[in-house]
């Protein structure tokens, strides 16, 4: 695991094959850090799938309305279509690159829609700089990232185990 330089800004992941690190940039994108960090301290990621996973694109999840494979219920036809129940983002686009192991935020057409939905670049995704706002980055477990199960949605997706912030989870 990465040397943990802001515990309040880290974002632990654990998925079925380890854990990935996430240093989230507060500096660059407020909002979508706080909203990541409020929702994952409320333990709402726990469970949730990855239910658009493209090859050489990107996985996507975050869905905690619909997405949580562990609640009764669940119908992954509907993961994907959800949020949570806090108000939407404004965007915070800037000028950091959609690369390989960057964060960025899932929204629809409207570019203040995003909410708790996001993804996980598996590569340089440029094409997308400045249209979806980059509030993370991958700084360990990446290779569990790349090992996720392609889909969409996948037919047996692998999910979040649990997402915490790294100062919660120094106990």
């Amino acid at each position: 695991m990465a040397e943990i330089k802001d515990p309040e800004n880290t974002l632990l992941i654990e998925l079925k094959d380890g854990t990935v690190t996430i240093e989230l940039m507060p500096d660059i994108a407020p909002l979508h850090c706080a909203r990541i960090k409020e929702l994952a301290r409320a333990g709402a990621y726990d469970g949730v799938v990855f239910h658009r996973v493209i090859d050489g694109f990107m996985a996507q999840t975050g869905d905690v309305e619909h997405g949580n494979a562990d609640k009764d219920g669940f119908n992954l036809r509907r993961a994907g279509t959800g949020g949570s129940d806090l108000p939407d983002l404004k965007q915070e686009f800037s000028g950091v690159p959609h690369d390989r192991g960057t964060l960025g935020a899932a929204r629809s057409q409207n570019p203040n829609s995003a909410n708790s939905q996001f993804f996980i670049n598996f590569g340089d995704n440029h094409f997308l700089n400045r249209q979806y706002t980059v509030y993370g980055r991958v700084v360990s477990g990446m290779e569990h990232v790349d090992a996720i199960t392609r889909g969409e949605p996948p037919a047996n997706p692998d999910k979040m185990i649990s997402m915490k912030v790294a100062a919660d989870a120094a106990s």
